[in-house]
């Protein structure tokens, strides 16, 4: 960090932000430009993906496009998984062809599915398999989650990556609540005929970000890893705990995204500009409270956040259950905006758990006579790739909440209460996981850190 700033185009060598001298000299500007720069990235990614969660609300009869209600959430369940899909080998490439170079191509890339979206949505009679296949291609939207933040872990000391961490995702969550009121805007402006126009105003935002992108950043040494980082981070079994817990938070956030206005269509009749005028409020909401939940887990710890954060969840999903079955539209609401506001909570907090649980494995491993250097190197190695893993698992959680309304609403009924329970009883699980793993694992840590203390006195 001695030498930064680098010239355009180089690479950042011996970069190490846990350096306070370095960092204060000039390294936390570096990260803070990195950081800005990943933002915007990760914001038109995030908007690309959850593109069709809009488009879907314009079709109907009135453009010759008038799908039912099963293709409509299959249509938006299609990015999601192709995205999360997508964010381990997004993940990889930044540690094989640098932050700035992979995050230019990853900007550029997004054109694709955008320009297709612009030609196709108000062809009428174009058949789903079409919308599908595009759909799929805006998917590589959802990978740019994944190779900002393990860019971004990198360019950030272990006592900031909450705050840091949370800061980069929530600025890229706004992306879902950015384009549901590009598409208010339009039915407000132009009517409800023209959904082309959503997807037009992202082409010249790509294209100025990817070349920003590849004026201001750096590709950073330090975020280059071993082979096999992320295989041995998949037989860690702290790695799939906390990948569970990001389904219930990230999957809940991305899921409800998709679905929200679809939900609102279907359980109460509103009509498209009902739907995307109420749809924009809870991501906007959770994408402010995502750097909330990372700034709290810094604080108080991400095992605790998480917890509360669960059962809050919990009590939300009780009460959309209630106003789905008193036909109540305001109490379903506020219902659902409080439920995207903790999920952005617990997607902060999550996260920050990630590297916190590392960093104290490296103590342990220091403690019994490893080499401190390496055993925290391999904890930021490990904590990059377990992002990578929670990531692509967390948003195949939003696709499993686009299947269940799916079938929830297709199944004769008409309500999406089945869905609501499942979703009920996923989050008791994640509260039975979070206190029997790593609540007590860190109050058997404390109490025997006491003990240790109390002998030393004695002594």
């Amino acid at each position: 960090m001695a030498d930064v700033p680098v010239t355009q185009g180089g690479w950042l060598t011996g970069w190490d932000p846990e350096n306070e001298d370095a960092w204060n000299k000039g390294g936390h500007r570096v990260a803070r430009r990195n950081l800005i720069l990943s933002v915007l990235s990760e914001h038109v990614g995030f908007s690309v993906w959850t593109l069709w969660s809009v488009l879907v609300l314009f079709m109907s009869p009135d453009i010759g496009l008038g799908f039912n209600p099963g293709q409509k959430f299959l249509l938006v369940a299609t990015p999601t998984v192709v995205g999360a899909l997508l964010r381990l080998p997004y993940s990889y490439a930044v540690t094989r062809f640098g932050g700035r170079n992979w995050t230019v191509f990853a900007t550029g890339i997004l054109l694709v599915p955008t320009l297709l979206a612009v030609y196709f949505v108000q062809r009428p009679g174009t058949p789903l398999w079409v919308f599908l296949v595009i759909g799929a291609l805006a998917g590589v939207g959802g990978g740019n989650f994944a190779s900002s933040m393990t860019n971004i872990t990198a360019f950030y000391p272990q006592r900031h990556q909450g705050w840091a961490l949370g800061l980069n995702a929530g600025g890229g969550n706004l992306g879902v609540a950015a384009v549901q009121l590009i598409g208010l805007a339009v039915i407000s402006v132009a009517g409800n005929t023209h959904p082309s126009y959503v997807a037009a105003v992202y082409l010249p935002l790509i294209v100025v970000i990817a070349l920003l992108s590849a004026w201001k950043m750096d590709n950073v040494d330090a975020v280059r890893t071993e082979p096999g980082a992320q295989r041995e981070a998949a037989r860690d079994r702290d790695t799939w705990w906390i990948s569970l817990l990001y389904v219930g938070t990230f999957g809940s956030f991305i899921g409800y995204g998709f679905a929200f206005g679809l939900v609102l269509q279907n359980e109460f009749g509103a009509s498209p500009q009902e739907a995307v005028g109420y749809t924009f409020l809870g991501p906007l909401l959770g994408s402010f409270t995502r750097p909330l939940g990372g700034w709290l887990a810094d604080r108080v710890g991400g095992a605790r956040v998480t917890f509360w954060n669960f059962l809050g969840m919990g009590l939300g999903t009780a009460v959309l259950i209630a106003a789905a079955r008193l036909n109540s539209f305001g109490v379903f609401i506020a219902g659902f905006t409080a439920l995207f506001v903790l999920s952005g909570l617990g997607n902060g907090s999550t996260y920050k758990m990630i590297p916190a649980v590392f960093a104290k494995k490296a103590e342990a491993e220091v403690t019994s006579g490893r080499d401190a250097s390496g055993a925290f190197a391999r904890a930021r190695r490990l904590s990059g790739a377990v992002i990578a893993i929670a990531g692509a698992i967390g948003a195949l959680g939003g696709a499993a909440i686009n299947l269940a309304f799916k079938l929830s609403y297709t199944d004769g009924s008409g309500s999406g209460t089945p869905a609501f329970l499942f979703f009920l009883t996923y989050y008791v699980l994640c509260l039975a996981v979070v206190h029997g793993v790593f609540l007590r694992h860190e109050q058997t840590q404390d109490k025997s850190t006491a003990d240790a203390a109390k002998e030393t006195s004695r002594v």
